[in-house]
């Protein structure tokens, strides 16, 4: 089934104003593409996208106003289907008469914005891509590692929770613990965040559920961020090999964005929160163009040529 958002859920994210219709608040959106009613003003309706949120601004609005009371009348009844979710003025500018009886005749609130027309596309545009976009969960912790978002996956005990609460300790901030609710906001970027229902909250074996904005502040913990590493902790063995250069880049697909994982082994006495620092500045410094991995490499080739030039 498809995502949906009500009418009162923009309003009430947004502090849009509602001139009219408030009884049909629930009306459902579903799609986050906005439509500013241009030939559809001339009486042209062949192409009329009229599942949209219908956005009028000072152009629109102007146009309207050379129109004679009954020719507004005919129009705005037109424009107002009952697939419309509602209509969003911009600038605060007034509604025309005719737009709010024919939106009260069909069941369609009249919003009212700050904003000028353009902004305010761009932010519903932005609310809505978050709210109806498909949404995965997955099993882990997520932190924000020197602004890096960071997922931390693996078996149950391993201790993702318990390296995810050294993390807080030292400055960084708290997602997510145990699910993450992931979505895609454009075909680059994934966003975590976590289900309304474990917000703030971690769970300690042995200690329990603990409130880390309760107990760090509220810089401890953050709402959502973009996904840029995974970091997958698995049980060392020593049949079992890990990665030493960091030559070798493994990609994870999730809902179409490619997000890079590097696998740590845990074993005694190593400090994973400081390894997950380090692997979070350390995939900082490649997106900016340096790879050690790489840099070594070079190295190496040049000493292997320069003692085989010697050895000739």
């Amino acid at each position: 089934m498809a995502n949906t958002v009500t009418v009162k859920e923009l309003v009430d994210s947004s502090g849009y104003v509602v001139l009219s219709g408030e009884e049909f608040l629930g009306n459902k959106i579903t799609t986050s593409e906005i439509s500013r009613p241009g030939v559809e003003l001339t009486g042209f309706f062949n192409f009329y996208p009229s599942a949209r949120i219908q956005l009028l601004g000072k152009t629109e609005l102007t146009f309207i106003e050379r129109m004679t009371a009954e020719e507004r009348l005919i129009v705005m009844r037109r424009l107002c289907s009952k697939e419309t979710p509602c209509f969003v003025i911009g600038r605060r500018l007034p509604a025309p008469a005719e737009l709010m009886k024919a939106a009260q005749e069909a069941g369609i609130p009249i919003l009212s914005a700050q904003s000028r027309t353009t902004r305010v596309s761009s932010n519903i545009t932005n609310f809505l891509e978050g709210k109806l976009a498909e949404q995965v969960s997955m099993h882990g912790v997520f932190v924000d590692v020197f602004g890096m978002g960071v997922m931390i996956t693996g078996d149950s005990g391993v201790g993702k929770s318990e390296t995810a609460l050294e993390l807080i300790q030292k400055g960084h901030r708290l997602v997510a613990d145990d699910r993450v609710d992931l979505y895609q906001h454009d075909e680059n970027t994934l966003i975590g965040e976590a289900p309304g229902i474990l917000r703030h909250l971690i769970e300690i074996r042995g200690i329990g559920i603990i409130d880390v904005m309760t107990l760090f502040g509220a810089g401890a913990v953050k709402q959502t961020n973009e996904v840029n590493l995974i970091v997958n902790l698995e049980l060392w063995s020593k049949d079992k090999k890990f990665e030493r250069l960091g030559s070798t880049e493994e990609i994870v697909n999730i809902l179409d964005v490619g997000i890079p994982k590097i696998t740590i082994p845990v074993k005694t006495g190593r400090n994973l929160a400081i390894i997950i620092e380090v692997a979070a500045m350390n995939f900082r410094a490649k997106t900016m163009g340096y790879n050690a991995a790489e840099t070594f490499e070079r190295n190496l080739e040049a000493l292997i040529k320069e003692n085989a030039q010697k050895g000739e």
